[in-house]
């Protein structure tokens, strides 16, 4: 079996335009332990090509190849390109979606002339604990595409020790929202949950907004599940959210946009400047799709912007020396 190093040197970079097979990609490759560059829509990899990607990369691609992309490949000198994949099952169905993990690293690994990896779930040794700390901030997230790999940097850089109830509105899937846990709790000490019941904001705790059922939180740290869709555009409606939330708890809520298509989040901002909460975004160049958090910057009541990482250092500068009282 390959050791842990010689796996984290292979750069992976997918190329799908079906975001849950993008998913997919990228939760079985970082459980196995590859360098994943990220995973693309051919839409997004147009922006990423302004970026310089490393050569010598393993590409990963969904049908169909044009000539354009053969030749951006061709011209990253690749160390393996592997073109069509069967279509991953949805994470809910568990031995389905292991099996097709499995299937996409023997291939992998046939191609690249080395051992079968194991891929564990590490998170499974580990004794989850419900946390009754109090909480200082309520950390709200709204994102759309792009939202994945910006969430798992900004969690990945912030402890879950810190004072913090995270609430995630993310557009999605209402099947593929179930696989998104998994992904932003890979390798990090945070626990996540879809909401399929009411519940209270915990620390430690990412809540995960339901696409079918609208939810509201209250002044006690509940988070109520409602028999009702949600109304508008957008599921979940992050407009809605970030105003319900800034309704509640004031100066006490962080809300951040980060990437994603069109404006949702951008509809109260008057009121949530008035509530004193605080109001940043993903900084566009940054974002996979910029509208979402360029619409919030231009609106002129964000206080702050940066890239996942900055965010999560801006986090941890507000709360430096914060300790639990024994």
């Amino acid at each position: 079996m390959p050791s842990d190093e010689q796996v984290k040197d292979i750069k992976v970079i997918v190329v799908s335009d079906q975001r849950s097979q993008r998913l997919a990609f990228d939760d079985g490759l970082r459980e196995a332990g590859f360098d994943v560059i990220g995973c693309f829509s051919t839409e997004q990899l147009d922006v990423m090509i302004k970026s310089k990607l490393p050569k010598g990369m393993v590409w990963l691609v969904e049908p169909p190849l044009s000539d354009g992309l053969q030749a951006l490949i061709d011209g990253h000198q690749p160390r393996l390109m592997l073109v069509g994949f069967q279509e991953a099952p949805n994470p809910k169905h568990d031995e389905s979606y292991k099996k097709w993990q499995r299937s996409l690293l023997r291939r992998l690994c046939n191609s690249l002339g080395m051992p079968m990896i194991k891929a564990t779930d590490k998170k499974s040794t580990v004794i989850s604990h419900v946390s009754v700390r109090p909480w200082k901030y309520v950390l709200f997230l709204g994102a759309s595409m792009g939202g994945p790999d910006a969430l798992k940097i900004f969690l990945d850089n912030i402890s879950p020790e810190l004072p913090l109830a995270v609430l995630i509105a993310h557009h999605f899937d209402k099947e593929m929202i179930h696989g998104l846990p998994k992904i932003l709790t890979r390798n990090n000490d945070w626990r996540c949950r879809v909401i399929g019941t009411s519940q209270r904001l915990q620390t430690g705790t990412c809540l995960i907004a339901p696409i079918e059922q609208q939810i509201v939180c209250d002044s006690e740290g509940r988070v109520i599940l409602l028999d009702k869709a949600w109304e508008g555009e957008y599921q979940p409606s992050i407009n809605h959210l970030l105003k319900n939330t800034s309704d509640v708890y004031g100066s006490e809520l962080i809300g951040i946009i980060f990437s994603g298509m069109g404006d949702d989040g951008s509809a109260h901002l008057t009121q949530i400047a008035q509530n004193k909460s605080h109001l940043w975004a993903q900084s566009p160049e940054s974002s996979g799709c910029s509208s979402q958090p360029q619409a919030v910057i231009d609106s002129g009541f964000c206080q702050f912007f940066g890239t996942p990482l900055e965010l999560a250092n801006r986090i941890n500068h507000m709360l430096r020396g914060f300790k639990y009282s024994e």
